[in-house]
């Protein structure tokens, strides 16, 4: 499901335009980021937690040349399904 497709989805399931539904995904979307930057979590009970996670600064290699390269500390976002998610019968996904 593309970006499009569920702004169509959400604007025919609450009743509202596809425009509304733009604008309600944008502002989570961007709550969501503003709260992760400032060091918080996001739980949305039975879907989901968003969270940052820390990785420390390592030595890696290039596998190309096998020489030494470091590889700089970084803070990544993270989500963790809830129970909700974690229970879905999913079906496979046929190949092509």
């Amino acid at each position: 499901m593309k970006k499009a497709d569920l702004v169509a989805k959400m604007a025919t399931d609450a009743g509202i335009t596809k425009a509304q539904a733009e604008k309600a995904l944008a502002a989570f979307m961007a709550a969501t980021e503003t709260a992760l930057k400032a060091g918080d979590k996001v739980t949305l009970v039975g879907f989901g937690t968003f969270s940052t996670i820390s990785r420390k600064a390592r030595t890696g290699r290039n596998p190309q040349t096998g020489k030494e390269i470091k590889i700089a500390a970084k803070t990544s976002a993270k989500f963790s399904p809830g129970k909700g998610l974690k229970d879905l019968k999913i079906k496979a996904a046929k190949k092509k």
